[in-house]
């Protein structure tokens, strides 16, 4: 809903995600996305499971730490919660302000939409189900700052080491995975990573300390 509560402007975003890309390259020295998603769209055992880590990871693992928070380490969900909040409207004015297609949709860029390509089962990017989903938001990314939202809560809370170590990989493996997809531009996920920040930062302007300064449990007044 939030991301289609701006307009979609097609022409001006396909503009901006060429600049955004020839930026990276000729400022930036950054240019992998394509090589990315070439390659990985050669390999089908590998570009089948990134496209529905694509399509449901971003749902299924965000609302999996926000059950495990409210389960587990009620003290901190409220404010763990809010964060995500922020970030996800603070989105908003990005997709406004920016609207940029992704690296699928630049004509005559040789990217592969490989959701597409391969008919990626319950993806929005292609197909009928496209006109459910603005296709020109890709900045800021939402699937590397909820990814990040999600790695962060669980290094910080969760005890094993194991399950610590999955929290580094989940936001690495997403920041891959975009760029396979040809979903996003590396900058886009900065970008994720930058509204997080922010979210964090709002979230402990509203309660006055950070996430990681609650307790487990709800505090009690005696």
């Amino acid at each position: 809903m939030i991301r289609n509560a701006v307009p979609d402007h097609q022409a001006g975003a396909v503009e901006r995600g060429f600049e955004l890309w020839r930026f990276q390259q000729q400022n930036l020295n950054i240019d992998v996305e394509l090589w990315i998603n070439r390659t990985t769209h050669g390999i089908e055992w590998l570009v089948i499971p990134m496209n529905y880590f694509y399509v449901s990871m971003h749902f299924v693992v965000t609302a999996a730490v926000l059950v495990w928070l409210y389960w587990r380490h009620p003290g901190r969900y409220r404010a763990a919660r809010t964060v995500l909040a922020f970030t996800t409207c603070l989105a908003l004015f990005g997709y406004f302000l920016f609207p940029l297609a992704p690296p699928r949709l630049l004509p005559g860029a040789d990217f592969v939409d490989t959701l597409r390509v391969h008919e990626t089962w319950g993806s929005l990017t292609s197909g009928d189900m496209q006109e459910l989903s603005n296709q020109y938001a890709a900045m800021p990314s939402m699937h590397a700052g909820w990814s990040l939202w999600c790695g962060i809560f669980i290094v910080m809370f969760a005890r094993r080491r194991w399950i610590q170590a999955l929290g580094v990989l989940y936001p690495l493996a997403t920041l891959v995975v975009i760029m396979a997809t040809a979903n996003h531009f590396i900058l886009d996920a900065v970008g994720g990573w930058t509204t997080l920040g922010i979210g964090f930062l709002l979230q402990w302007m509203l309660y006055g300390r950070p996430v990681y300064a609650f307790t487990r449990e709800v505090a009690t007044v005696t």
